[in-house]
């Protein structure tokens, strides 16, 4: 079946990095954009960083940009999410998405937590 799982959240303090890994099976992971998305308490979910099924394109939300990296190894099936000069407001549980067309598979979410 369909699994996407993220690993890689932790408690960090600010200034600090990550590198958040979502690691996908029971799908051709190549034929399918793929997406991070996080949701901060109290907050809706948002969509943070995404990029093309061959990895050619990515997009980010402007308050990551150029903190954020997101990538794809095709040969691993797997995604993503390098995260610098990490600030407390990054705190949010952070998912993996999947979509081709009308279809879309998410994570179960890894939390980031940025305090001192």
């Amino acid at each position: 079946q369909v699994q996407l799982v993220e690993s890689g959240g932790d408690l960090v303090e600010p200034g600090g990095s990550l590198r958040l890994s979502c690691a996908a099976s029971g799908f051709t992971f190549s034929n399918y954009g793929m997406s991070w998305w996080r949701r901060a308490p109290g907050k809706e979910r948002e969509s943070v960083a995404t990029i093309s099924s061959a990895g050619a394109f990515t997009n980010y939300v402007e308050s990551v940009k150029g903190r954020f990296t997101i990538s794809r190894d095709n040969t691993k099936n797997t995604m993503y999410l390098h995260m610098n000069s990490l600030k407390p407001e990054d705190t949010a549980v952070y998912y993996c998405s999947a979509n081709r067309a009308t279809v879309r598979y998410w994570g179960q979410g890894t939390q980031v937590t940025v305090s001192s």
